[in-house]
């Protein structure tokens, strides 16, 4: 024992790191074998034991260095499913591996997010995985660096995340959008995975439907339990917060729990992963975060991974197998035995002996005595993971029964509340037919009281109409008693005017008498001498003079007795005044209470009928707030169709022309439903239930009709796919446009939806144009086509005639002096061409039944068309162009009568109606007789074609002089210097649309390459050049006499009608 103490401790140190090096190399050896097995271009799963040494590598060296100097070689940028694999393995040891891997591959970041942008731009089903994948570890690195606290493998307790997420509540919000982000990329690639499997028709059971299902395993392990940790922190943000901040985060965690509830079902009946995993279930409807009790009755998924006997099976090719169980602590105690021996009897010095012999003895019992150690711990690993995996099944039917449990106590708690509920709706019930019962005896009531004031209405009535008797009788007898009065009046002004008469008689008398007695006094007088002589005559005088004072006194005594009669009247007038009076007041009395009466019941009568009226007023408010509300519902269900069409998940969406083509239909039709709505709200706008019927039809069609639209672009090609999103698109801001107009009082009564019925009608369009080609169309069918497309040109043709004379009127009421001869000139022009182009479709339809008729022999009309098929195909594509072309002509007629378009596009309809008659004319030419009169009556009628074709260029351009406003150039104010820099300016602007000119002839040149491509036409036949040389063909196609050459060189339009320029449908 003292010798081994004494032994050098250099010879110790060296042997040990010649050891330890062999074993280094060993290990280097070990790890690169399996990660250029695992990590092949070959399309099979990774094998998990390869995978699992690689993993047990990080934990021998406490670190992924080795697995990243030996990853970095691989070519990831030539082969996707090499990379796919590197991204499974990666995965992999980031779960499994050493936490020291999280750091060793933060550093390789940025090479993770290069591999994914190369492969984003290739067109490859295993690059688009790469993408997705790469971007998955991207976000669990950033993730996990940024909190530690959570394993890779996410298996961590609610006390670790609640110490991760802390007690600030914005640091909650926070991490669950985090957790959100996370889930968002496992299930992205998942999807993605799923659907090329079921659009390959790929199967688990083949190893390229394997190699691409094997990380799903992951993928489902780290998914669940994000979805649990999802669960509490929305628990947790409930509890602090108000619901309606976070309907957002509520309605991000459905449509997550939609998904991958809808992940795990599909994965759960795949082959592959029933003898690798336990998928867990989730419950049938997501936990109710509004209610904190929900809460309790959350169960966590757990993911049982049963026990795998692929690790037993060896390989053919695979090197001697490492143990799964650590060893380094036998294999550390062996060399430390080695070191002792070397020390207690020193090196070996080349000779043998029996100490040798003893040393080699020794050896082979302890790789005896190792290897059965090895045997007995690998059977011991193997039993204590199947008692893991039984742990976990039962773990999991534990939790299932729990959940169970929980589920019958949700589901008795569910009962009570339906109990108590049916028990308040009989309460209400009860209470509501008591309220009826009241609200009948109220009605009744008020009928009593209505019926009493009607009987009292009629009575008041009666008893005005009889005051009204009584008031006319009163009238006449005051009349009467006026008239006696007048009388008695008339009477006393008589007998007043009598009694004057007697005084003045009686004074006449009295000055007869004075002046008599004067006279006799004076005759007294004169005569007193006499008096003795007369006394006979005195005497006789005083008997006079008596009989004078006895008349006086009879006199005085009549006038007596008149004034008192006089006296006697006049109190009987007076008392009839009186009487006049008495009655006269009653009667006003009696009239003031009629008048009071009757307006009480004209002020009831008015207050009803104010009533009734504010009632009518309030139900067509009502009846306007609620067209409201569904116009503003009809708006969001479109808006939400846009924001789909621009939300980047829906490109992965896609539909059949043929759907959307019977989408857009059902629109059209609910679109004629809502303008009949609209006509009967207007008449009527009490009754607005047939408009908010139509409005909610339309709202899901067109909806329906965009979304589908946006889908069957993604199929499309790139002219089809624009034209047609630019039309949903139309789609969508006319319908708003139009809702916005139902929505106001001002503009309701002009709403109109014709802008809706032509986008769609144009979406339907590029539908039918979408539908494949030729696949439905067999040639029997050719000559049935050939009538239906002459037919169809025609009626194209009676249409254009029928609009011009529509927007010939239309300018006349709204136009005048030049710009209306300008429009008559130009809508003139128009019609005869269409009259020009139908005398030529009539004289081509002559011309085609001659051939017909002169080249079928004894086989029938379908048989000689299906015999000459290219022929037929090409007076098909004329006839097509020919009717486009029409159409064309009168939109862009329209235009430059509205005044909303330019002349060029008239003038360029022109030359393109003109080549496609020439098309006509040179398909019905081919098989024709050169003796043929009808050949002859159709070239005239090409030829008269040109020419109205060249009258409407004619009138085009001479219209366009006339209203061009042309300024004067005046530069007599200008400066020497001013001059040179206008000229400079117009010099610069010269330059610049001569610049633009020549970019577009080439733009043009391009165009037509492109389309005589399309076309089919040799390459050889080919114009070259620009646009000046497709202008010169125009211009001889458009002279009187055209060129046989100048008809040569025109391309096929057999697809013209299907591409209609873009700035249609702006």
């Amino acid at each position: 024992m003292n010798s081994i103490r004494h032994v050098p401790s250099r010879v110790k140190s060296k042997r040990t790191e010649a050891n330890l090096g062999a074993e280094r190399d060993h290990f280097d050896k070990q790890q690169l074998s399996s990660i250029s097995k695992a990590i092949t271009s070959t399309e099979t799963p990774v094998k998990e034991k390869h995978a699992r040494r690689i993993i047990l590598g990080t934990h021998r060296e406490k670190g992924a260095f080795t697995f990243w100097s030996y990853a970095q070689g691989f070519p990831l940028h030539s082969s996707s499913i090499l990379s796919w694999k590197f991204c499974h393995v990666l995965h992999k040891i980031l779960r499994d591996g050493h936490r020291n891997v999280l750091q060793d591959c933060m550093r390789h970041h940025s090479s993770l997010v290069e591999v994914g942008k190369l492969w984003a731009h290739l067109h490859d089903k295993y690059g688009q995985l790469v993408t997705l994948y790469t971007k998955l570890l991207c976000t669990k690195l950033e993730f996990h660096m940024k909190h530690s606290e959570i394993p890779p493998n996410l298996e961590a307790s609610d006390e670790v995340l609640e110490r991760t997420a802390g007690s600030d509540i914005n640091n909650v919000f926070q991490l669950t959008v985090e957790v959100f982000d996370y889930m968002d990329t496992e299930l992205r690639l998942a999807e993605t995975v799923i659907r090329q499997l079921n659009t390959s028709i790929a199967i688990s059971t083949l190893t390229s439907g394997q190699c691409r299902l094997a990380p799903l395993i992951q993928v489902i392990q780290d998914s669940s339990h994000l979805y649990h940790f999802t669960v509490k922190l929305l628990f947790k943000l409930h509890a602090c917060l108000p619901a309606d901040t976070l309907q957002g985060h509520r309605d991000r965690f459905h449509e997550q729990f939609r998904s991958l509830k809808e992940f795990f079902n599909k994965a759960r009946d795949m082959l592959y992963f029933k003898r690798l995993i336990q998928i867990p279930r989730l419950p049938e409807s997501p936990p109710n975060f509004l209610h904190a009790a929900s809460l309790a009755r959350h169960v966590k998924p757990v993911v049982v991974i049963p026990d795998d006997d692929e690790s037993e099976q060896p390989d053919e090719d695979d090197d001697d197998p490492e143990p799964l169980i650590e060893v380094s602590n036998a294999s550390t105690s062996s060399i430390q035995q080695m070191d002792i021996f070397d020390q207690a009897f020193g090196p070996p010095n080349g000779g043998f002996d029996d100490r040798d012999l003893q040393i080699d003895s020794l050896k082979s019992e302890l790789e005896l005595l190792r290897a059965e150690l090895e045997r007995v711990k690998s059977e011991a690993q193997r039993y204590i993971t199947q008692l893991k995996s039984q742990i976990n099944s039962l773990e999991a039917e534990l939790e299932e029964q729990r959940m169970l449990k929980q589920r019958a106590l949700v589901e008795n708690e569910q009962l009570r509340m339906e109990l108590e509920a049916t028990r308040r709706r009989n309460s209400e019930h009860e209470n509501l037919q008591t309220t009826f019962i009241e609200a009948e005896k109220k009605a009744q009531a008020t009928e009593q009281r209505y019926n009493k004031l009607k009987e009292k209405h009629t009575e008041l009535v009666s008893s005005h109409a009889e005051l009204l008797r009584k008031s006319a009788d009163t009238v006449k007898m005051l009349s009467v008693t006026q008239q006696t009065q007048e009388e008695v009046e008339r009477t006393k002004q008589q007998l007043s005017f009598e009694m004057d008469r007697i005084k003045q008689e009686a004074d006449m008398k009295l000055e007869e008498q004075k002046f008599e007695m004067e006279r006799l006094k004076r005759e007294l007088e004169e005569k007193m001498a006499e008096v003795m002589r007369i006394k006979s005559t005195l005497q006789s005088s005083e008997q006079t003079s008596e009989q004078m004072n006895s008349s006086m006194t009879a006199l005085q005594a009549e006038k007596e007795r008149l004034m008192r009669s006089v006296s006697e009247k006049e109190a009987e007038l007076s008392s009839l005044r009186q009487a006049a009076q008495v009655q006269q007041s009653s009667l006003q009395q009696e009239r003031e209470k009629s008048n009071r009466e009757l307006g009480e019941l004209q002020g009831k009568l008015k207050e009803k009928t104010n009533q009734e009226e504010q009632m009518k007023k309030k139900l067509l408010e009502e009846q306007f707030v609620l067209l409201q509300g569904t116009i503003t519902e009809a708006e969001n269900i479109i808006q939400d169709a846009v924001a789909k069409v621009d939300d980047p998940l829906h490109i992965r969406c896609t539909s059949s022309p043929d759907y959307l083509i019977s989408r857009a239909e059902a629109t059209l039709g609910s679109v004629d439903k809502m303008k009949k709505g609209h006509a009967d709200y207007l008449k009527n706008m009490a009754d607005a239930g047939g408009l908010l019927r139509a409005l909610t039809q339309f709202s899901h069609l067109a909806a329906d009709t965009i979304i589908n639209g946006s889908a069957t672009a993604h199929m499309a090609p790139t002219d089809h796919a624009d034209r047609l999103t630019e039309n949903c698109r139309g789609c969508a801001m006319q319908s708003l446009q139009y809702l916005n107009d139902l929505k106001s009082k001002a503009t309701i009564q002009k709403a109109d939806p014709v802008s809706i019925r032509i986008i769609l009608q144009k979406i339907l369009h590029l539908g039918q144009e979408l539908r494949p080609k030729g696949m439905d169309i067999r040639q029997e069918e050719l000559g049935d086509l050939v009538d239906k497309e002459m037919a169809a040109t025609s009626a194209a043709i009676e249409e254009a005639v029928r609009r011009i004379d529509e927007m010939m009127n239309q300018a006349r009421k709204d136009t005048s002096g030049v710009k209306l001869e300008v429009n008559e000139r130009i809508l003139y022009s128009c019609t005869d061409l269409m009259k020009a182009i139908r005398m030529l479709v009539i004289a081509s339809t002559d011309l085609q039944k001659e051939i017909v008729e002169s080249g079928k022999g004894a086989a029938t009309i379908k048989e000689f068309y299906a015999r000459n098929s290219r022929w037929t195909e090409g007076l098909i594509s004329a006839a097509k162009a020919v009717g486009w072309g029409a159409t064309e002509m009168v939109e862009s007629a329209d235009k430059v009568v509205l005044h909303t378009g330019k002349y060029e596009e008239l003038i360029v309809c022109s030359h393109e109606i003109a080549a496609s008659t020439a098309q006509l004319v040179a398909a019905s030419k081919v098989k024709a007789d050169r003796n043929s009169k009808k050949l002859t009556v159709l070239q005239q009628a090409s030829r008269h074609v040109n020419e109205m074709a060249a009258n409407v260029v004619a009138s085009t351009k001479t219209g366009q002089e006339h209203l061009e406003d042309k300024d004067t150039m005046d530069f007599s104010g200008m400066s020497l210097i001013k001059l040179r820099k206008e000229e400079m300016e117009s010099q610069v602007k010269v330059l610049e649309l001569e610049s633009q000119l020549e970019n577009e002839r080439l733009r043009l040149g391009e165009l037509r390459k492109k389309h005589y491509d399309l076309a089919g036409v040799p390459p050889e036949q080919v114009p070259q050049g620009n646009g000046e040389t497709s202008a010169l063909a125009h211009s001889v196609t458009m002279s009187p006499k055209p060129s046989k050459p100048a008809l040569m060189k025109k391309p096929s339009l057999a697809h013209k009608p299907n591409v209609p320029p873009k700035t249609m449908f702006k």
